[in-house]
């Protein structure tokens, strides 16, 4: 099983994740992009690393937006996978604004 990080490593770590929150024990993001189809297309690049990885994000999408919570199930709580799948989606999110 996967060891929860500590709150202060959480907070280190979202430093380097602008627009990620910590809260209710779990990792927060909304993504905006141009219109239903950039943000889609982002969910469907996001879904293929994230099914590499074996850690699947809670996540909702309206138009142009996609809201995503990270949390590790097993664990009850955020962990290293956590924060390497927050990058990924930042730098998937990137690649498309």
């Amino acid at each position: 099983m996967e060891k929860t990080l500590e709150h202060a490593e959480i907070s280190e770590a979202i430093k380097t994740l602008p627009g990620w929150v910590f809260s209710d024990n779990r990792l927060r993001a909304e993504f905006r992009f141009r219109n239903f189809v950039e943000a889609f297309g982002f969910m469907a690049s996001a879904a293929l690393e994230a099914e590499k990885m074996d850690h699947h994000p809670d996540w909702s999408n309206s138009y142009n937006k996609v809201a995503v919570e990270l949390t590790t199930h097993s664990a009850g709580g955020v962990t290293e996978k956590d924060i390497v799948l927050a990058r990924k989606l930042q730098q998937l999110a990137a690649a498309r604004r």
